[in-house]
């Protein structure tokens, strides 16, 4: 029996321009579903344990289209509530070279958004599994989902189940104050701790010193500075960063960093040509949560999530399609390109 995982979250309807068109020269969009915690599950999937997603969605069509998405995946869907109002959209432009990709959110009044604790049973869905992960867009959506987010949290420890939280930082659904009042609460449930530089000083109030993304620069020492004071204050078990060097908005370095209260690993860096970077953070969430599930060290579980998601970027959609060995292949040292007979 493959092992279980349960995520919690908003899954979204994503209208895409095609290609890399602006928004104001597309006659249509591309249609798919995602969002953070869905797309974990997804990706967890792919390499043979069994993810389990919660959510809410309107009881209509565009709401089972969403769920539909992901059970083709072979995600668990049983435990998603139906009722409220609406499915939250996505608007993604995709940018190239100089240009930023743009993102325009439709997702107020989503029904994920108005969910109650009571339209979960989180003890019966959280039975048999071995980790629970959520991310900070989650309580994000609004005071409700806090509290849901809490209370999956809260019962996930008191099973003695393994939690982990992506910090995801969205500064266009709540301010740095509000954030970080509520993850600060959350954060005491959390065993490992995913998120990037800005996401661990909007977020949490750590900052690192001298490091500028816009520049492309990084700076490791003011990484492990934060990573210390993160462990001192929440005592988490593991804590990891992606690193993103933006050249452009079509070529980045990606690696990450990852502590466990003694020691620091930065993995390999890939240099990845982007075709999609939407859910690259999720993609490394999942690669780690996998590796340490099945038994890797922290290092292999860290070059395991890295190579997941530097594959994340050549893969269009939210969901990373990359399969175990597509992985593996990479991790072993063959990011030639060259064609696979």
């Amino acid at each position: 029996m493959s092992k279980k995982i349960v995520t919690l979250g908003e899954i979204m309807l994503r209208l895409s321009t095609p290609g890399y068109e602006r928004f104001v020269q597309a006659d249509s969009f591309d249609v798919t579903y995602g969002g953070g915690e869905a797309n974990v599950a997804v990706a967890l999937c792919n390499y043979g344990l069994q993810g389990t997603f919660v959510t809410k969605v309107p009881d209509n069509a565009i709401g089972q289209s969403a769920i539909n998405h992901i059970r083709r995946y072979g995600v668990d869907t049983q435990f998603i509530a139906r009722g409220g109002k609406r499915l939250g959209i996505y608007f993604l432009e995709t940018g190239a070279s100089m240009r930023a990709s743009q993102v325009i959110y439709d997702r107020a009044g989503a029904s994920v958004a108005e969910a109650e604790t009571s339209d979960f049973d989180f003890d019966r869905i959280l039975d048999g599994a071995v980790w629970f992960h959520t991310t900070g867009i989650t309580p994000a959506l609004s005071d409700k989902a806090a509290v849901l987010a809490e209370a999956a949290l809260k019962t996930a420890k008191k099973k003695g189940i393994t939690t982990s939280i992506d910090l995801n930082y969205r500064k266009k659904l709540w301010s740095k104050e509000k954030a970080r009042e509520i993850m600060t609460n959350l954060c005491q449930y959390v065993d490992v701790c995913i998120g990037n530089e800005e996401d661990a000083e909007t977020t949490l109030g750590f900052k690192s010193e001298n490091t500028d993304v816009t520049k492309g620069q990084l700076n490791l020492e003011g990484y492990k500075d934060v990573f210390q004071q993160m462990k001192e204050k929440f005592h988490f078990k593991y804590i990891a960063s992606t690193l993103r060097e933006s050249y452009s908005a079509s070529d980045n370095g990606w690696s990450a960093l990852v502590y466990d209260g003694k020691e620091f690993y930065h993995s390999r860096k890939y240099e990845v040509r982007i075709v999609d970077r939407v859910g690259s953070g999720d993609s490394f969430a999942s690669g780690f949560i996998y590796g340490l599930v099945t038994g890797m060290s922290m290092k292999d579980a860290a070059e395991f999530g890295v190579a997941a998601s530097a594959l994340k970027h050549t893969i269009p959609g939210d969901l990373n399609h990359a399969t175990l060995s597509d992985v593996t292949t990479l991790m072993k040292g063959d990011a030639s390109g060259r064609v696979q007979r």
